[in-house]
């Protein structure tokens, strides 16, 4: 209603958060899921053409062809992976967590790309062809690993950009984004379909340079990394639920602003990546086990969700692990060979659901 911003003058703004049902309706698909590897906050999937790629910490591993083999070391950093992609001819582009932009072309040593200095906080790389490099930059303030200060803070300082590798050329899309944090560019090349994560939305962004446009809104968590699925859908990554109870904290400023001041970061009523590890930890109260059972339904700042978006961009499938699971965190996704692949960054594990067991919508 158009009255509504003044009417919430005199009787206070509602917190509202969608409902998980329909497409999205909870199960138990991830915490069932079997465990591809075992590794401390994995994240960042791609294929180089000949490998499954993951990154785990400063190090980008290849996932073991055979179950029970460990993954093996492909390149170490200086500083934590924030973002990898691998382009059809094999080369691959890594951002670290210090801002810096790498290109990696088989087992040559990394080189920087020039254009993307300034680029500080890097969360998401696509690849349109082997030389043109979409880039998501998340914050204008703080780095990727600084995320949920972002967030509490209110900014919407994100960016995405494209680079031509070719050229040594860099031009930036879209300016003024809440986290910008996924990316997928379109088979034909003419949209770049953008997850931006504090406003619970993708927005596509014209690859010629435009206006971002809202194609699917009102999700009930935080979107993370896109993937393309084998028939032309699409795999969506949420990494933590929306909350009621975090999301009147976003209202209320001076509350927030006490609470990241005198409060430990891990501590505050915030969104996270895995729960459930410190009695200090708000929101445990609906969550306390009765009878021995922690209720699946309870308030979680973690969780664990992929959604399968059809080709108009909306929701037809969903796999979860709910507030008493513990594949949470879930960052990245890929589908190879029939096979469902996902990072649950707070549950340090590397997830692979059968998607012809599970079915599909």
């Amino acid at each position: 209603m158009i009255l509504d911003p003044l009417l919430d003058l005199f009787r206070g703004k509602a917190v509202t958060i969608p409902p998980m049902d329909g497409a999205l309706r909870p199960d138990t698909t991830l915490d069932e899921a079997a465990v591809l590897a075992e590794r401390r906050a994995p994240d960042n999937l791609c294929f180089d053409g000949e490998r499954v790629l993951f990154s785990s910490g400063p190090e980008i591993l290849a996932l073991p062809a055979a179950p029970g083999a460990e993954p093996a070391s492909v390149a170490r950093f200086e500083a934590n992976v924030a973002a990898l992609a691998a382009a059809p001819a094999g080369r691959v582009a890594v951002a670290l967590a210090n801002g810096k932009l790498l290109l990696r072309d088989g087992s040559a040593a990394p080189v920087p790309v020039p254009p993307a200095d300034g680029l500080a906080c890097p969360t998401a790389l696509a690849f349109a062809g082997d030389d043109t490099l979409y880039v998501c930059h998340g914050s204008a303030t703080h780095g990727p690993e600084d995320w949920v200060v972002d967030l509490m803070e209110g900014n919407a300082g994100g960016s995405v950009w494209r680079i031509d590798l070719a050229a040594g050329r860099a031009r930036c899309l879209a300016r003024g984004l809440a986290f910008p944090n996924g990316l997928l560019v379109d088979p034909g090349g003419e949209r770049v379909i953008v997850s931006e994560s504090w406003r619970h939305r993708l927005i596509a962004l014209p690859s010629a340079g435009g206006e971002p446009q809202p194609i699917l809104e009102k999700l009930p968590g935080y979107p993370a990394r896109l993937a393309a699925a084998a028939d032309g859908e699409v795999w969506l990554a949420l990494f933590a639920p929306c909350n009621r109870l975090i999301e009147f904290v976003l209202l209320e400023d001076e509350y927030r602003k006490d609470m990241m001041r005198e409060v430990p970061r891990d501590f505050w009523i915030a969104p996270a990546l895995s729960s459930a590890r410190s009695f200090l930890e708000p929101l445990q109260c609906g969550g306390v086990k009765t009878m021995g059972i922690h209720k699946p339904w309870s308030p979680s700042r973690s969780y664990g969700l992929v959604a399968r978006l059809d080709r108009a961009m909306q929701p037809i499938q969903s796999f979860h692990s709910r507030a008493n699971g513990s594949r949470h965190g879930i960052t990245s996704v890929l589908e190879r060979a029939g096979r469902l692949i996902a990072t649950a960054k707070g549950g340090d594990a590397v997830l692979g659901v059968d998607l012809d067991r599970v079915g599909s919508a």
